[in-house]
């Protein structure tokens, strides 16, 4: 049987190992981890800084001696492979712990480096209270800078999901916080009009976010080898005192094994692959962070740092460095984010991301209730979702609320690679009692509203358009007078009632567009389908007003 050599552990390799061993009890598995730790979660690393996870050791999923116990894997801590002979077959291994090396050989190697925490050339960015999170190491250094130093305000850099979770880990500490993004957003996965949501949970949070502000410089001032502060300059002019700041930017593909092996690297920086996880050495296959694999909906490469796409390809390659034909079947890059009390998630392709590859798109959004709003406790689920209009083809959705999101972005990830359109998600049957849903869920009827436009029942408009209707447009606001009082309203906007507007039509003029909106877009549609089944031209925002609102956030 293979002698299979992997390096590194966590998601990829760990799962590579455990199911090689799972295929074949004879097969010789051996691990390399550089570090101490072989498989912990790392995606709860900022839940124990925050105290949600309050016992360490439960981040630690396997140690040397269960893994070698249960899966009978020699798992060699400490060691860091340094190189790698193609042509021999075999790996140097650096021990740090003595500082010697020696050569190991292979008949399959496995590739799970992962991807390291991206660092600007920042001036004084090296400094004692300047901290990035990768792993069990970087957790405790944070911790203990935390409990030994007066932190009382603490900096992050970069909106993604470490850097929000860092942000929320610092509030729930006492710690006064600052994020800067340099973009205009948090949470990339999602389009901004749907991150508006959370920025407005952060400030509500009494975070100071600042958008469109980048990091430039840092100067550290030290009272003593460890106290002291930080001193940042900002793109905008502005600087800012802060007593310990983590650089959460993104990462990038660890590739400078693959590169001195002579792999080939992806035309966006990861290690290159093919479906059956094999790179440009048939017996060197690569999981995980480190490479590019291929993108679900545009079948392009693409690069999306997930935990669980990682331990999919570890499986796969197992299967395939023991005998089987096994292939990955592409990313969605579906992922969900805590915010405090919301959940913001995504799947599939975003709105940035179609325009960027210029693929045809509508999109429609709804906001409803988790559960029927009748039963105590319903939240709104603000959801969005991307398609084809021609085809119906699903291309992604986006969810941010309370309560229902993961649920909801789960069924659309599923109905996207089971290849539904948005005809098909109608009659999707989904569970319902008043405690747990609807009679029609968020997911029927965003696909109403979806096929009402390719079936020509409904002209939409959208968030993006009101600011700049012409002469020929005329702005119509069907809710009722209390709520443009109590929720804000869009300047310029005829207010008639929609259940007036039977009455009242006379008052519009039919020479001219009316853009019509309400809160959510239900009565925006109710009253569009009045005015055109009276001869009126006539468009409904969608969404309604509650995206435009947070459109601005």
């Amino acid at each position: 049987m293979p002698k299979i050599v992997i390096i590194g552990g966590v998601a990829g390799g760990a799962s590579a190992a455990a199911r090689a061993r799972r295929l074949s009890e004879t097969a010789e598995i051996i691990m390399f981890e550089r570090g101490p730790f072989i498989s912990f979660a790392n995606c709860g690393l900022p839940y124990h800084i925050s105290g949600d996870i309050k016992d360490r050791n439960k981040l630690l999923l396997q140690t040397p001696e269960s893994f070698l116990a249960r899966f009978n894997v020699d798992v060699r801590t400490m060691s860091e492979v340094i190189s790698i002979d193609r042509k021999n077959k075999t790996v140097t291994v650096h021990t740090l712990l003595d500082d010697t090396q020696y050569t190991e050989s292979y008949d399959f190697l496995l590739l799970s480096p992962g991807a390291n925490p991206i660092i600007p050339p920042i001036a004084g960015i090296n400094n004692p209270l300047t901290y990035s999170l990768r792993n069990i190491m970087d957790m405790d250094r944070i911790i203990q800078t935390i409990e030994n130093n007066k932190i009382n305000h603490a900096t992050v850099v970069g909106g993604g999901f470490i850097g929000l979770e860092m942000m929320e880990a610092f509030h729930q500490r006492g710690i006064k916080t600052t994020l800067l993004e340099r973009s205009d957003q948090v949470m990339m996965p999602v389009d901004r009009e749907m991150a508006g949501f959370a920025h407005a949970e952060i400030r509500e949070k009494g975070i100071d976010l600042r958008l469109n502000t980048a990091l430039t410089a840092v100067q550290f001032s030290a009272e003593t080898k460890i106290n002291g502060d930080l001193t940042l300059s900002l793109s905008n002019g502005d600087s800012l005192k802060t007593d310990m700041l983590i650089m959460a930017i993104g990462v990038s593909p660890e590739t400078q094994l693959a590169k001195e092996a002579g792999l080939d690297i992806g035309l966006i920086g990861g290690i290159k692959t093919n479906a059956q996880m094999q790179t440009s050495d048939p017996a060197i296959f690569a999981v995980g962070d480190a490479i590019e694999e291929t993108d679900f909906v545009t079948q392009q490469q693409t690069v999306i740092p997930l935990a669980g796409p990682a331990n999919r390809q570890g499986r796969i390659a197992a299967n395939n460095m023991l005998g089987r034909h096994d292939s990955y079947q592409g990313t969605q890059g579906t992922s969900i984010c805590k915010v405090f009390d919301l959940a913001i998630a995504a799947t599939g392709k975003n709105e940035k991301q179609l325009k960027r590859d210029g693929i045809r798109f509508e999109k429609v959004y709804v906001h409803t209730a988790s559960h029927a709003s009748y039963y105590p406790g319903a939240e709104t689920v603000s959801f969005k979702m991307l398609f084809d209009p021609i085809t119906g083809k699903i291309l992604g959705a986006q969810a941010v609320g309370k309560d229902g999101i993961d649920k909801r972005i789960d069924i659309m990830a599923v109905a996207q690679r089971a290849g539904m359109t948005v005809e098909q998600l109608q009659h999707i049957e989904l569970t319902y009692a008043p405690p747990f849903g609807s009679a029609k869920d968020v997911i029927n009827q965003a696909a109403f509203v979806a096929n009402n436009i390719i079936n020509g029942d409904a002209t939409p408009i959208h968030f993006d358009e009101i600011d700049n209707l012409t002469d020929t447009q005329l702005l119509l606001d069907v809710r009722n007078p209390g709520e443009l009082k109590t929720q804000g309203y869009i300047d310029n906007a005829i207010n008639i009632p929609v259940d007036e507007l039977r009455h009242r039509m006379h008052e519009l003029p039919k020479d001219k567009e009316i853009v019509v909106y309400c809160q959510v877009g239900l009565r925006g549609n109710v009253a569009y389908r009045q005015l055109v089944n009276n001869g009126f031209k006539a468009r409904n925002l969608i969404g309604g007003y509650r995206t435009y609102q947070y459109s601005k956030k």
